[in-house]
C-alpha cells in the first residue's frame, strides 16, 4: 500500500472550503441589508424542513474574525465565499448599501491580514426579492442586473481579490428553483425553466465579461455541479436515459460557456430555448473562463423512465440499491471525482479545473467535547485519493475545497444534514472542530495518507 500526501499534489495545488452567505451570515435584516428570495421562501409554509431558516444561522456576519481565526489555526489557506447581493444593493440595483460593503471589506482585509486568500462567489442563489418581483430570473433584464453587481463588487475588492466565480451551480438554482419549486423563488414548469436557464447561462458570460474588463489580470471563474451518471441495467433504454441524464447534470450550463451551445441533440426539448433567443445570444453564451469550478458530491444511477418528461429518465436512488450514502441520501461513491475530472478535462477549452465543492453530511454529535465523524474522514480522505489519480494521469485540476467550513443551513433540509468540518451548536453558536477538521488540518501540515484501491466500475 503506498502513502500519498499534500507533496504529492505539488506546491502551487490549491487547499480551501467552500461556504455560502446566506447560508452562514445570518443578521437577515441587519444594517441595511434587502430581502433576498430565501430570506422570503423560507417563510412558505412546507417550503423548509420543520419551518426553518437563516435569519441567524451561524451568525457569521458578526463572528467572521472568530471564524477566519479558526479556520487559520487549521492552516487552511483558501477561503471560497460568496457576497450576498441584497446586503451591496438592498433593491438589487441602484443605491449601494455602505455598510453591505464595509461587511465584505473587513472580510476581505481579514482574510488577508491571516494569510488567507479570498475566493468570491458573486452569485450563490440569494437573489435580491426586489429583482424577484420584476420576474427574477425569468426577466432577460437579469442578464444587465448581474453584470452591474459583478462590476460593482470588481470595483470594490478587485485591488485585494484575485480569484472570481460569477455563479454557484445554475442547474441547481434554475432546476430546483424554477422548475421544481423546492428552492427559492418556489417557480415550476417549464414556462419558468427555459428562461431562467437561458438567462442564467448568458448571465454566466456576461459577469464574466465585466469581471475581465475591470481585472484584467483577475482569476475567473464559474461553478457548477456534477454528478457521474451510469445505467442501472446495461441495456439500450438505460443507457439513453443515462446519456440524458447527463446531458441535463453535466452540459446543459457548461457547453454554452465554452462556445458549444446547448446539448439539444440529446435533450431535443431544449430546443424550446429558441423562444427566448435574439439575435446575436450565440456570441454572448460562450466566456473565455480562467477556470471551471467542478462539484461533485455522488454518482447517479438512471433507468429509462416513459413517466419522466423531457428526460425520459428517473434516478435509482442509493438506499434502494443498498449502498453507502449520506444523510442527504446521496450515493458515498468517490470514484465519481475522479470520472467527473476525466469527462471534463476531455474538453479542450477548459484550461485548469479546480474542484470547488466536495464533502459530506452525517449525523454528528458532540460527546466530550468532541466530534467523531469518522465516515466523512473516510469520504473526504477517499475523494482527495481520487482528485490525486485523476491529477497524476494528467486532469488539470489544480485545486480542492471541501464544502463547509462549518456546519449551516442546508436551503430546503434546514439544519438537519451537518457538512461542516466544524460543528455548530445552533443554540449557543459555540464551534468545535471535528474529527474531520483535525484530519484536515493534520493533511494539510503534511501527515501522509493511505492510498486508495481503486474501485471497479459497476
Amino acid at each position: 500500500m503506498h502513502h500519498w500526501s499534500r507533496k504529492d499534489f505539488g506546491s502551487t495545488f490549491r487547499w480551501g472550503v467552500s461556504t455560502a452567505a446566506y447560508q452562514t451570515e445570518g443578521c437577515h435584516d441587519a444594517d441595511g441589508k434587502g430581502l433576498s428570495i430565501w430570506d422570503v421562501f423560507t417563510r412558505k409554509r412546507g417550503a423548509i424542513y420543520q419551518g426553518q431558516h437563516a435569519d441567524v444561522a451561524c451568525q457569521f456576519y458578526q463572528r467572521y474574525a472568530d471564524d477566519l481565526q479558526l479556520m487559520h489555526g487549521l492552516g487552511i489557506p483558501n477561503f471560497r465565499f460568496s457576497l450576498a447581493w441584497s446586503r451591496i444593493f438592498p433593491q438589487g440595483r441602484g443605491a449601494i448599501n455602505a455598510k453591505g460593503l464595509d461587511f465584505y471589506h473587513q472580510l476581505v482585509d481579514t482574510c488577508l491580514a491571516l494569510g488567507i486568500e479570498p475566493w468570491l462567489t458573486l452569485y450563490h442563489w440569494d437573489l435580491p426579492y426586489a429583482l424577484e418581483q420584476k420576474g427574477g430570473w425569468t426577466n432577460r433584464d437579469v442578464v444587465g442586473w448581474l453584470g452591474d453587481y459583478a462590476e460593482t463588487c470588481a470595483r470594490a475588492f478587485g485591488d485585494r481579490v484575485k480569484h472570481w466565480m460569477v455563479l454557484n451551480e445554475p442547474l441547481v438554482f434554475t432546476g430546483a428553483g424554477h422548475f421544481l419549486g423546492i428552492h427559492a423563488p418556489g417557480r415550476r414548469w417549464l414556462k419558468n425553466f427555459l428562461p431562467a436557464a437561458h438567462h442564467a447561462a448568458l448571465a454566466q458570460a456576461e459577469g464574466g465579461r465585466r469581471l475581465r474588463f475591470h481585472l484584467p489580470d483577475a482569476h475567473i471563474g464559474t461553478t457548477f455541479s456534477a454528478s457521474y451518471v451510469e445505467p442501472q441495467f446495461d441495456n439500450d433504454r438505460d443507457r439513453g436515459a443515462a446519456r440524458r441524464a447527463d446531458a441535463l447534470f453535466n452540459r446543459l450550463f457548461l457547453e454554452p460557456a465554452l462556445g458549444l451551445g446547448y446539448p439539444t441533440t440529446t435533450l431535443p426539448f431544449l430546443n424550446r430555448l429558441e423562444k427566448y433567443h435574439q439575435p446575436g445570444d450565440d456570441k454572448l453564451l460562450p466566456f473565455d473562463f480562467d477556470f471551471i469550478g467542478l462539484q461533485v458530491y455522488t454518482r447517479e444511477v438512471v433507468k429509462h423512465s416513459w413517466f419522466m418528461p423531457y428526460v425520459g429518465a428517473t434516478l435509482v436512488k442509493a438506499a434502494a440499491r443498498k449502498v453507502p450514502h449520506t444523510l442527504m441520501g446521496w450515493e458515498v461513491y468517490p470514484e465519481s471525482i475522479y470520472r467527473m475530472l476525466k469527462q471534463y478535462a476531455a474538453y479542450p477549452q477548459i484550461k485548469q479545473i479546480l474542484v470547488t465543492e466536495n464533502g459530506a453530511a452525517f449525523e454528528d454529535t458532540v460527546r466530550g467535547g468532541r466530534v467523531a465523524d469518522d465516515r466523512r474522514v473516510a469520504y473526504l480522505r477517499d475523494h482527495v485519493g481520487q482528485v490525486l489519480r485523476a491529477r497524476q494521469e494528467g486532469v488539470p485540476v489544480e485545486g480542492y475545497f471541501t464544502w463547509t467550513f462549518t456546519d449551516n443551513f442546508e436551503w430546503a433540509e434546514g439544519y438537519r444534514p451537518r457538512f461542516g468540518l466544524v460543528h455548530v451548536d445552533f443554540e449557543t453558536q459555540q464551534r468545535t472542530v471535528k474529527d474531520s477538521g483535525r484530519w484536515y488540518q493534520a493533511f494539510l501540515a503534511g501527515q501522509a495518507q493511505e492510498s486508495v484501491p481503486k474501485p471497479t466500475t459497476t
